[in-house]
């Protein structure tokens, strides 16, 4: 899989343009500051409908306009397919598919199959339990687009129990027997169930997903740190009292029935905690409270974990993430922001060597000298111009990079 061409369009820093694109590796070189990173980001929403640097959609349109838009060819084993995406400030956001409206946005998902390694990727180990669900749903998405729409579901049935428990729970503080507080409880089984059937679902999910994805973190871990001790990953389940303890290890082969084995036990949970959820007013059990937790040897990486070892394993957790997706049967889009100055020379080396063997590989740079020799090719330099309507991102015409020893353009 490769992009062959791609366009903005008022994205960030960006005014306008668009660019040629081949299989290999192609670097965007410029000084911080001045927009390459918005061209993965671009590319990165177009595969997952989501910024790896912001939770809105806000900050992505270039200031002063109310809409921006992304496009892209993608080119899969021959085949090629035009998606883009309107992002509107204050509205429904829309997509398209070889120019024909999509019913949804999420519809574009899975064309474009990207794996992304950034600066903020150290959150995925040392920040909150947000960012590691939101690693594992948005691979879950890429590989199972229908899985978006049941994390939409979730996400909608959550909100909606979440407003009923406070109606419930303030008319239970002002020692009131309103309507509203009688209504919200009476209404608060049937949300369970919703809650149970979409949570269980995703849950289960997740855990067959973790089944698949820890031996390629466990395997990219030891290649980049073999001195360090072993990784592993393990699923924190908020229903973890009510479940056996083999649903933690990721080692543990799904069963066919585990999506109904789970929605009984949410439900179970949801009625034995019901009094507390009332109480505090928010839902305390569900995919929404859980963790992946990452471990050294015996112990948290977070927490525990040098900042060497916290480097290695967010690298790991994206080269398992690669690896996975390649057992597809197509490889994804490698895209590296920005990292290689970052990494000391063994985790540099070990990356290079998994992006020399990538279709497509598309990578950002300060200065030249922090891409590795091997990764040679396509060179677009960026710059940034003050104008009447702000910083504006510039991009320059390509430059192909020459072999030292067979004088050929790379």
């Amino acid at each position: 899989m490769y992009v062959r061409t791609f366009s903005l369009r008022d994205f960030r820093s960006w005014r306008t343009v668009s660019v040629d694109l081949t299989p290999g590796a192609t670097v965007f070189v410029g000084r911080n500051g001045h927009g390459k990173t918005n061209l993965l980001e671009a590319l990165g929403y177009l595969s997952t409908l989501s910024s790896h640097r912001v939770s809105s959609d806000g900050p992505l349109l270039r200031a002063g306009t109310s809409r921006a838009f992304a496009g892209a060819l993608v080119v899969n084993n021959g085949r090629e397919l035009g998606i883009d995406i309107e992002i509107n400030e204050g509205k429904q956001n829309r997509a398209r598919i070889n120019q024909s409206p999509a019913r949804r946005p999420r519809e574009i998902l899975g064309i474009l199959r990207t794996v992304l390694f950034a600066p903020e990727d150290l959150l995925l180990v040392r920040g909150d339990p947000g960012d590691r669900r939101r690693f594992l749903d948005e691979l879950l998405s890429t590989r199972f687009p229908r899985m978006s729409g049941v994390r939409a579901d979730y996400d909608k049935v959550l909100r909606q129990r979440s407003a009923l428990l406070k109606t419930a729970g303030g008319a239970l503080r002002r020692g009131s027997r309103s309507s509203d507080g009688a209504s919200a409880l009476a209404t608060l089984d049937v949300w369970d169930g919703h809650l149970a059937a979409h949570g269980a679902e995703l849950l289960a999910a997740r855990i067959a997903l973790l089944n698949e994805l820890a031996p390629h973190v466990s395997e990219a871990y030891r290649s980049i740190a073999p001195e360090s001790r072993p990784a592993s990953l393990r699923y924190r389940s908020s229903l973890a009292d009510s479940l056996p303890p083999e649903f933690s290890d990721p080692a543990r082969t799904p069963a066919p029935d585990d999506r109904e084995f789970l929605e009984t036990v949410f439900l179970q949970r949801l009625a034995e905690v019901r009094s507390k959820e009332v109480e505090r007013g928010v839902c305390l059990v569900g995919p929404h409270r859980d963790d992946l937790d990452l471990m050294l040897g015996t112990e948290p990486a977070k927490g525990y974990a040098s900042h060497g070892e916290s480097w290695s394993f967010a690298l790991a957790l994206r080269l398992g993430a690669f690896a996975l997706l390649r057992t597809d049967g197509t490889d994804p889009v490698l895209m590296l922001d920005d990292v290689f100055a970052e990494l000391d020379r063994r985790r540099r080396s070990a990356l290079a060597e998994v992006a020399t063997t990538a279709e497509q590989v598309l990578i950002t740079a300060a200065v030249p000298e922090d891409v590795p020799a091997e990764l040679n090719g396509a060179r677009f330099p960026v710059h940034a111009e003050d104008t009447e309507d702000g910083r504006i991102s510039v991009l320059g015409s390509v430059q192909r990079e020459t072999d030292p020893i067979t004088g050929e353009v790379g």
